[in-house]
């Protein structure tokens, strides 16, 4: 999948089903706030949200940004999968 950062509006992008799906995010103190998805209708949100986060979270783990969940999808898929939990900033718990 091929992701585009889109720093003037915030939000990562990539295209499904010649849609734009994207994750608006915010970024203060070398912290990464995943803080709301947007996808297209007609497509299978689960299977397709988890893998464009997981592109996500690699970005921010080459940029050495932490990942503070802020949207409930986004907090469900760190429940998940914890082997992305070193991402969390300390203190965060989910």
């Amino acid at each position: 999948m091929e992701i585009k950062d889109n720093e003037f509006s915030r939000q990562f992008e990539t295209t499904v089903n010649g849609k734009m799906a994207s994750i608006e995010y915010s970024v203060q103190e070398r912290k990464l706030f995943l803080t709301r998805i947007n996808v297209p209708e007609g497509v299978d949100e689960d299977p397709f949200v988890s893998d464009f986060i997981k592109d996500i979270l690699e970005i921010a783990e080459d940029r050495r940004f932490r990942v503070v969940p802020t949207h409930p999808k986004v907090a469900a898929f760190f429940r998940k999968n914890p082997k992305y939990k070193d991402l969390l900033p300390p203190g965060i718990r989910l």
